[in-house]
């Protein structure tokens, strides 16, 4: 059996799993001084590749509990990562602000009622004589579109973001190993991690970040933890017409639950995550599409251009996300499903509160 050696002159971390949860966990660990390895067999074509990067806090409405503090902590968090990740890639920064539109009119008085309820955090009302609204309801051919405004929430680019931090990897020198991990065991109070190519990973601790495939290695029953796959989707629509122009609406929006992201004056994103499947069904587009009563003309699927899709996982039993000490040196984040992006930062500043208290 192989061995990968690794120096014990600091604490040394695996992180099994190199998505957005995963990689978060490494910088944080490794701006601390942390030794760290990362495994995955996939570290570029994971479901966090698959993700549109909204960063939808502010605009939550549960004011209280952990899902609210969980959003609240990742939103003061952000702008320090910002700033670090910024000295790797200057274009990276938040898109600001996010708009949430709806049809119904019983939803809007919600959000009316949320708004007022909440002034001076950046939540506004969309006056229906907004330039967002005519553009929309222009484009859409629709004439009761209306909702709010956050400007503290936003978008960050998904794909540049990853690519940022595999930057911020390579200069840590952070090692990263391309394999799947198939079993894990504690010995000596050493963790041995083995892969399918049968080598052998000896760390302090290990963090598990790797979504459905966690309850592989750690017994889904001992723990009594369930997951179940949700589906994140998006289609690229190209429309070469003259009265459509992508660029008069802002440049990001939800309607009646559907996340839309215009990139040209041509081109459109609309994504969404709400199905719990493995892969999309035969529907997909007009799942994807049912965000208006009725559809505008151009909207149709010969338009599409690219498709993809990503698996999440959702806690069954308990909230979202999970957060587990499950043993001494042996820590679990997933079931984060719709918001990855944005509670990266809490997870990892959860993590590195955990170990602290495990090493002292």
């Amino acid at each position: 059996m192989k061995r990968l050696k690794e120096n014990f002159n600091k604490p040394h971390i695996l992180i099994v799993g190199a998505g957005i949860i995963g990689k978060f966990n490494a910088m944080e660990l490794a701006e601390l001084g942390y030794q760290i390895t990362i495994a995955d067999t996939a570290l570029d074509k994971n479901s966090s590749s698959a993700a549109l990067g909204l960063l939808m806090g502010n605009m939550y409405q549960k004011r209280n509990g952990r899902s609210w503090l969980l959003r609240k902590q990742s939103l003061e968090l952000w702008p320090k990562w910002i700033k670090l990740l910024q000295e790797f890639n200057k274009e990276l920064h938040i898109e600001k602000p996010l708009i949430k539109l709806t049809t119904n009119d019983e939803k809007f008085e919600q959000l009316k009622k949320f708004v007022n309820e909440n002034t001076h955090q950046g939540l506004e009302i969309i006056e229906k004589e907004s330039l967002f609204i005519k553009n929309i309801n222009e484009t859409f051919q629709t004439k009761n579109i209306k909702g709010i405004i956050s400007r503290k929430d936003g978008r960050i680019d998904p794909l540049l973001l990853l690519d940022t931090i595999n930057v911020y990897l390579k200069n840590k020198k952070i090692k990263i190993v391309k394999e799947e991990i198939i079993k894990i065991k504690k010995s000596n109070k050493q963790w041995i991690a083995t892969s399918r190519n049968n080598n052998e990973i000896k760390s302090d601790a290990i963090i598990l970040c790797n979504s459905l495939n966690a309850l592989n290695l750690i017994g889904a029953k001992t723990h009594k933890i369930q997951l179940k796959p949700v589906l994140g989707q998006a289609i690229e629509l190209f429309i070469d017409e003259k009265k459509v122009n992508f660029l008069s609406l802002p440049k990001h929006f939800n309607i009646n639950g559907k996340n839309l992201i215009p990139l040209s004056k041509n081109t459109i994103i609309i994504g969404s995550t709400d199905e719990y499947h493995d892969k999309p069904e035969e529907k997909f587009f007009e799942k994807l599409t049912d965000f208006l009563e009725n559809k505008p003309e151009w909207l149709s699927k010969d338009k599409i251009t690219r498709k993809w899709f990503g698996i999440r996982s959702r806690p069954e039993g308990e909230p979202s996300p999970i957060q587990k000490n499950l043993e001494e040196g042996l820590f679990l984040c997933t079931g984060f499903y719709k918001n990855g992006f944005l509670l990266a930062p809490t997870c990892s500043h959860w993590v590195a509160s955990e170990l602290k208290k495990y090493f002292l």
